[in-house]
């Protein structure tokens, strides 16, 4: 049987960390943020409102590239000035062609709540998104068994890290509340077979309580979209392809916010 697409990235990414320890040990990682204070990821998303996490994303498995002349430090500050609550910036290499470097020019330049997106499943990579900038990371349940969610987010928290849990059914959600997940991330898309559906959205909304944040992510293109995730009663939406193809970045946002 072929592997999934998913079953492919993580296969990839694994063999990138492990590079990655080579060329820096976790023990150089845990002297370079020794002083770092990441900035509060989720009191962006309190007052009226759906707020808006931006994404900076060069590419997908799915679509191919999506920009092929992004310049990933100049659009995150074009976020930052037209009213986005955080960014997010993927780091993956292979298959999003994003990278840490990528997330740490970023950094320099932008002073709202950075998240960094990316299959992160071991101690190591929690404390290099730290290292390279990151005040809040990604951890998708369905990648991790409960013991490693729960390990991931007590390390992430000890560091001052807000950590977004991505779901997609219920039973993520089920692992994700019980490892103590306060953000949650509801994935519109199957990371299986990377069809979306915003039911999803609708469908898992219900079964979250009341005191989380709730983020409804992919498949968020218009008016039309964001009166679907308004009426689900999301905190906020994370969108990315539509934001990285568009001719008008700040038109762009200020017709989905609007």
């Amino acid at each position: 049987m072929r592997p999934t697409i998913l079953e492919k990235i993580l296969a990839d990414k694994k063999i990138e960390v492990e590079q990655r320890k080579q060329l820096l040990p976790l023990s150089d990682l845990k002297e370079r943020i020794a002083q770092y204070k990441p900035l509060d990821f989720a009191a962006s998303f309190k007052g009226e409102g759906i707020k808006l996490i931006a994404e900076v994303k060069k590419a997908s498995p799915s679509k191919g590239v999506l920009c092929p002349d992004l310049d990933p430090v100049a659009l995150a500050m074009t976020y930052a000035q037209n009213g986005a609550a955080a960014i997010s910036v993927l780091t993956e290499v292979t298959h999003f062609q994003g990278s840490l470097k990528c997330l740490a020019s970023i950094r320099e330049k932008v002073n709202i709540p950075l998240l960094r997106k990316d299959f992160i499943f071991e101690e190591y990579q929690v404390y290099e998104s730290a290292a390279f900038g990151a005040d809040a990371i990604l951890l998708i349940a369905s990648v991790l068994s409960p013991e490693q969610l729960g390990e991931l987010l007590e390390i992430s928290h000890n560091l001052g890290l807000f950590c977004l849990v991505e779901v997609h059914n219920e039973d993520d959600l089920f692992t994700a509340l019980l490892a103590g997940a306060k953000i949650i991330s509801i994935n519109n898309r199957d990371l299986n077979t990377f069809k979306v559906d915003t039911n999803t959205t609708r469908r898992l909304r219900m079964l979250i309580p009341q005191e989380c944040i709730v983020i409804g992510a992919s498949g968020i293109h218009n008016k039309d979209d964001m009166k679907k995730m308004k009426a689900c009663k999301v905190d906020a939406v994370l969108v990315g392809e539509a934001l990285v193809t568009a001719d008008d970045v700040p038109a762009k946002i200020k017709e989905l916010m609007s």
